[in-house]
């Protein structure tokens, strides 16, 4: 069972949150919830003050469509510092629209006086930006980072080296429209960090770019698929089967291109399995229409890998239908489908977390709503398990 609760402000008009992050971004020992809000182009900061109870600060305005907020001690300073993927528009768009915000922390003491961030550009004029991770890629200590141009016709995959004092030069990764997620990991364990990009616009492909020293790349296609509508949706990162290697979790549910979007048999999540040297076993793990974003947490205490699932496009003339579901992981990577609720729906961003302490990750997911029905909003939803073993 999980018990269910509202973070933030409950939904009046229908809510455009793009994403959550679960972050313990003053540093005081509590997980903190992001979100980013492209109905009022702004990043918001649910703290914890005290646990259980939410705070909310306004880390940064005029935010323009932001797609996605990256915690990182950008400048080692020891403060958590947030990064802003800023689409510019949430609608189709092919202009240099994007850009790279940092919002800079610049509170006093870690868990104490009023938070304060400021706003500072690290890139502007390139296509719309749908994610931007972090770390050091060249190996001199310094953090570096990474940027999916999503665009529309026209996009791209940048790599932004930290020339000190938050200045960056920008390297060309991947040519294409249609970059979502750029994950980082050592993929192949050879102490160097890679990235991986999923493409989803003129074609549906998983790119991997294996780092091979002094900030350079070898580019690798790991997998296409014939289907151009699959609709993939975004690209995890994580241990799935605790062998050591970095496996990926692909979502794929996205049709909001269509005008009457309804799931398909072909929705719901495929596991990359990671065998080593840049070979992956492909696998589908769940069927689930309109999937739209995945989580990884271990959700019911038996310390293996499961898999959250949320949908933005399901049949919602049938109120039985779920808007998220969770994948319980038996150890053996047997993924066993669990409902856990029917609303909110149209749910298209989901991350996983320890919001009260149990040692239980809890779930946060976020809703867009930009079509009907819009009877069951939600803008910031949470759900912990409350029993131990299966929920």
């Amino acid at each position: 069972m999980f018990a269910k609760s509202t973070i933030g402000p409950d939904a009046v008009t229908p809510p455009w949150i793009t994403n959550v992050r679960i972050a313990d971004l003053d540093g005081d020992g509590r997980s903190d919830v992001l979100a980013c809000d492209a109905r009022l182009n702004t990043v918001w900061w649910y703290r914890q003050t005290p646990a259980g109870s939410w705070e909310e600060h306004r880390l940064g305005e005029d935010l323009v469509a932001p797609a996605h907020a990256t915690v990182v001690d950008l400048d080692g300073d020891g403060r958590n510092d947030v990064l802003v993927a800023e689409l510019g528009s949430i609608w189709p768009e092919d202009g240099v629209i994007g850009r790279v915000i940092l919002l800079k922390n610049v509170t006093e003491a870690a868990g104490k006086g009023t938070p304060r961030f400021e706003k500072r550009v690290v890139l502007d004029d390139v296509r719309r930006v749908s994610d931007v991770q972090a770390g050091d890629l060249n190996g001199d200590g310094r953090i570096d980072l990474v940027v999916a141009a999503f665009g529309y016709d026209r996009g791209e995959v940048l790599w932004l080296e930290n020339m000190g004092d938050l200045k960056f030069r920008d390297h060309s990764l991947h040519s294409a429209p249609g970059a979502i997620h750029v994950p980082l990991a050592d993929f192949n364990r050879d102490g160097r960090t890679d990235i991986v990009t999923i493409v989803s616009q003129d074609e549906e492909e998983l790119w991997g770019f294996e780092n091979v020293g002094e900030g350079k790349f070898q580019s690798r296609k790991l997998w296409s698929t014939p289907n151009f509508d699959l609709g993939s949706a975004g690209l995890v990162a994580d241990d799935l089967d605790q062998d050591g290697l970095i496996d990926l979790v692909l979502p794929v549910g996205d049709n909001l291109e269509d005008i009457n979007s309804y799931p398909q048999p072909y929705h719901g999540c495929l596991w990359f399995r990671n065998r080593g040297d840049w070979t992956f076993d492909v696998q589908r793990i769940a069927t689930f229409g309109g999937t739209y974003a995945a989580a990884v947490g271990d959700l019911n205490g038996d310390r293996h890998r499961d898999v959250v699932l949320v949908s933005m496009f399901n049949d919602w003339d049938d109120p039985r239908h779920a808007s998220i579901i969770w994948l319980e992981n038996d150890g053996k990577q047997n993924f066993r489908p669990w409902q856990i609720d029917e609303k909110p729906t149209h749910l298209v961003t989901v991350d996983c977390g320890d919001l009260n302490g149990d040692g239980r990750d809890d779930i946060v997911a976020g809703g867009l709503h930009l079509t009907s029905p819009f009877d069951r909003l939600g803008r910031m939803t949470s759900w912990s398990p409350t029993t131990k073993g299966t929920p």
